[in-house]
């Protein structure tokens, strides 16, 4: 019994499930689809303001996922995709900052402790640098206001102006951030592929790491959106696949899954065929499994 449990406990792997009908249904959606982790939108992703989560709505949520053995640790949670904590407009930027604030206070009303979102955009009115100061400037203002929880930087595809997408912004808003027990980053698959970081291979992956902790840190890798990619290396478009069906492969799945630098961090699959995630969990668990019986030999 305790193999099985250090199996399936070493890793965390799920999927951004749905919160409609409020976001106390995404545990039991996510344990539906045999995930030991989860991510979700607190509110509507598409708007700027939601009304407060419910005392009711709060404990329900706390009570799922202490029945299904979901601990904060495995639950990420995704800010709002209007939001731009770069922004280069001051009423864009306060409106952005003032959202971001209140999905932290959201995030602890509900016991999580991890935050991810995207990093920000400069829209071509001021240059990468201020941007990311104004980024770093945004996660302090939100430490602030809100405590306990961790800001997850999500790396990107490179798309239009947004930031983010070279290991090295992702160290400069790190190197500016005050509390740096706080901050920490998600690696996407797909954005990492298509803004031109190998991983197609095993040796491929073995460099691309080897670069992201040699520039930000592994220390600082706090979660995983596992999803393969239908663009090509470096094509710079976010364009997720199922695993194995795009441009990445298997192999890099397989990696992350067997590599124990991956253990104890939500992985969460956010790839277009919903129906596939509970054979996509458990080809990663299969995977996870494989090497502990390689290291018992």
């Amino acid at each position: 019994m305790t193999m099985l449990k250090k199996q399936l406990g070493n890793k965390f792997i799920g999927a951004h499930v749905s919160a409609a009908g409020g976001v106390d249904q995404a545990p039991l959606r996510a344990r539906e689809i045999g995930a030991n982790a989860f991510a979700l939108f607190t509110k509507n992703q598409r708007q700027w303001v939601a009304k407060p989560l419910e005392p009711k709505t709060i404990s329900s949520f706390k009570a799922n996922c202490k029945m299904l053995g979901f601990s904060s640790e495995q639950i990420l949670p995704h800010d709002s995709y209007l939001i731009n904590l770069g922004a280069p407009e001051e009423e864009k930027l306060e409106k952005s900052r003032a959202a971001f604030i209140d999905e932290m206070e959201r995030c602890a009303q509900l016991g999580l402790t991890l935050l991810n979102f995207h990093p920000g955009s400069h829209l071509k009115k001021i240059s990468e640098q201020e941007c990311l100061t104004k980024i770093a400037e945004s996660i302090n203002l939100a430490h602030q206001a809100v405590p306990d929880v961790v800001a997850v930087i999500e790396n990107t595809a490179g798309q239009g102006t947004n930031l983010g997408w070279k290991f090295e912004h992702l160290a400069q808003i790190i190197e500016q951030v005050e509390d740096k027990t706080r901050v920490g980053i998600c690696i996407d698959t797909c954005h990492t592929f298509a803004a031109g970081y190998d991983l197609s291979s095993f040796e491929a992956c073995e460099a691309t790491f080897a670069e992201f902790d040699r520039i930000v840190g592994m220390q600082y890798l706090r979660a995983m959106h596992i999803n393969d990619s239908k663009i090509p290396l470096g094509g710079k478009v976010d364009r997720h696949h199922a695993l194995g069906k795009g441009e990445i492969g298997w192999d890099c799945f397989e990696y992350i899954a067997k590599d124990t630098r991956f253990d104890s961090i939500p992985l969460i699959l956010e790839t277009i065929e919903p129906d596939l995630w509970p054979e996509e969990i458990n080809q990663l668990r299969t995977f996870h499994a494989a090497s502990l019986n390689e290291s018992d030999h």
